[in-house]
């Protein structure tokens, strides 16, 4: 016999997730070209900003120092111009020289230097097009596996027929999500809390429900319902140091929305299945058995939340009930001996009045 307790009670909703990545970027080459070098090992954690492979630069090189030196050209061509511009203009002044020349002049100048612009942002171009094979890591996070290997070519644009543009997939694993969902009806329970501006606990386990692998906290809900299976999309952030989740990995999901205070629990085992629903056998104080049907709540950790039947205090009878009729009166034994001598722990003997 075991006594009804009252106590914090964690209320879960448990769900089927998957591990995603904090964040996912897949390396794509910006230029076209022959790979020089890889710069990263497979499996290796990169910072953003690292460069990881190189294309042959020698084309885009000679291509950026023809636009530099064509803007100088064109520079010297505009300065000239501005010079005579400046002569005529002392000329028109002393009326030496007509507006037709003068204007011819001035024109010139303008378009010399929206020549210059144009040159000018070409050679930006140019440049962009040099730093690109520089390859480099978007996001810090960890590398996956090659796509390319030195000594092949990159293609980018639409005609990548001969060649890939993709290099390597980079993901952020520390920290890093969980995606999961509920059914719609759950969602009032989430709700709650949150408008409260509660943070609220996820627990992420194994398949099999019995390892705990990480502990983090609710992150995103979905701003709107699955109308194809009716269920909510959440997703969950852990810090993951010990990198026991990892993207694509399936786990189970458990979610605490409250602890519900001064709840009426009782262990598991006490709690039977009847026609009627739901049943324990109370021991009064004349150690008779009382079969009194209760309304049940969820269970953790072994034991069950009763919402009515029960009161704290009573005693309950958590083993040997098939034994027991109403007013069967009710006595505990001391457990039998095992091999050695040595007592059964969980072996309770429980008797009725007729001696069964």
């Amino acid at each position: 016999m075991k006594s009804v307790t009252v106590e914090d009670f964690p209320i879960y909703l448990d769900g089927l997730g998957t591990v995603q990545a904090y964040n996912s970027a897949l390396v794509n080459a910006r230029v076209s070209g022959l790979i020089q070098e890889i710069r990263f090992q497979e499996g290796q954690d990169v910072k953003k900003g690292d460069v990881i492979a190189l294309i042959d630069p020698r084309t885009f090189q000679a291509q950026y120092d023809q636009a530099v030196s064509k803007t100088a050209q064109d520079a010297a061509q505009m300065e000239s111009a501005k010079v005579l511009l400046a002569r005529d203009q002392d000329l028109l002044k002393k009326n030496v020289l007509d507006h037709q020349t003068y204007d011819t002049q001035r024109y010139l100048v303008a378009q010399l230097q929206a020549t210059v612009q144009a040159d000018q942002a070409n050679a930006e171009m140019q440049k962009s097009q040099l730093d690109w094979t520089q390859v480099t890591a978007p996001i810090s996070g960890r590398t996956g596996v090659k796509q390319v290997d030195v000594g092949n070519q990159v293609t980018v644009g639409a005609n990548s027929a001969n060649g890939a543009s993709s290099i390597v997939t980079i993901n952020q694993i520390q920290p890093i999500f969980v995606s999961f969902t509920l059914p719609q009806q759950d969602l009032d329970q989430i709700r709650q809390p949150l408008l409260a501006h509660k943070t609220l606990e996820v627990i992420a386990l194994d398949r099999n429900n019995q390892t705990v692998l990480s502990k983090g906290k609710l992150s995103v809900v979905d701003n709107q319902i699955d109308t194809t299976t009716a269920t909510v999309k959440l997703k969950a952030v852990f810090s993951n140091e010990d990198f026991k989740l990892w993207p694509g990995q399936f786990v189970n999901v458990r979610l605490l929305v409250t602890d519900l205070p001064d709840a009426v629990v009782v262990p598991s085992e006490a709690v039977q299945l009847g026609p009627d629903g739901s049943y324990v056998y109370v021991v009064g104080s004349d150690s008779k058995a009382e079969m009194r049907p209760v309304t049940t709540g969820p269970a953790e950790s072994g034991m069950t939340l009763i919402k009515s039947g029960l009161k704290s205090g009573e005693k309950v009878v958590t083993d040997g009930q098939y034994r027991l009729q109403p007013d069967s009166i009710v006595t505990t034994a001391p457990p039998k001996s095992g091999a050695g001598g040595q007592p059964h722990p969980k072996e309770t003997l429980i008797k009725s009045h007729d001696g069964r």
